[in-house]
């Protein structure tokens, strides 16, 4: 049986229609975003997936807000949660019940370039190498164990927004298929210690997929 995903959204949801289209071992059943704008939303009406939406604007606290995006996340019943561009720092209380079943995907090569501006700071510090990465999610800002990465090279003549365009197809491609191992059980995390099947060692080396040495364990 597919396992349950739950998809956080607060923009155009460019990762959460990747994480639709690719799916194999789960099932994306529920979107849940914190902005009534969020574009990403029509993704909801063109799969059927219920979405719901706790505004900000509908709060009078960043604390009841985040209290009821907890409890819509809670609501859907979901075996794993995956983070899409969701632009709002979760509680320690969400973060400490899903952990291990709590992913995100980040624009640059972690531990590089947390929080935001990624791909204009990269191109600051001259980087000839930038990319994505998808992690577990723990309580500090892009601080979880890392699963995968994939990386692009930084042209001469780049701009922010073509670095932005070349890591997002990357992102579109490692996010599916980071959700799709761990759903499977061939990706697994034990406390911060990540491991990974013979299938998912070689479906990495095919992708062209980096994965920490430190957090290899191949069975």
């Amino acid at each position: 049986m597919k396992k349950r995903l739950t998809v956080l959204i607060s923009g155009r949801g460019s990762n959460l229609e990747s994480l639709i289209r690719h799916a194999e071992s789960y099932q994306v059943t529920s979107i849940v975003t914190n902005s009534l704008d969020a574009p990403g939303i029509a993704f909801g009406s063109e799969f059927n997936i219920p979405v719901e939406i706790r505004d900000r604007k509908d709060f009078s606290s960043l604390t009841d807000c985040k209290d009821a995006i907890f409890k819509a996340v809670q609501k859907t019943a979901p075996d794993f949660v995956a983070l899409a561009g969701f632009m709002q720092i979760l509680q320690p209380k969400f973060v400490e019940h899903y952990f291990g079943r709590l992913l995100n995907i980040h624009p640059s090569l972690l531990p590089l370039y947390p929080g935001l501006d990624t791909h204009q700071r990269a191109l600051e510090d001259q980087q000839k190498e930038h990319g994505c990465t998808v992690h577990f999610v723990d309580s500090g800002m892009d601080t979880g164990p890392i699963i995968a990465q994939s990386s692009v090279e930084v042209l001469n003549d780049e701009t922010v927004a073509s670095l932005q365009q070349k890591v997002l197809t990357k992102e579109h491609l490692i996010y599916p298929w980071a959700m799709n191992l761990v759903a499977s059980g061939d990706i697994q995390i034990n406390e911060r210690n990540v491991t990974y099947s013979k299938k998912a060692l070689e479906s990495a080396k095919e992708m062209n997929f980096k994965i920490k040495l430190g957090e290899q364990n191949g069975n």
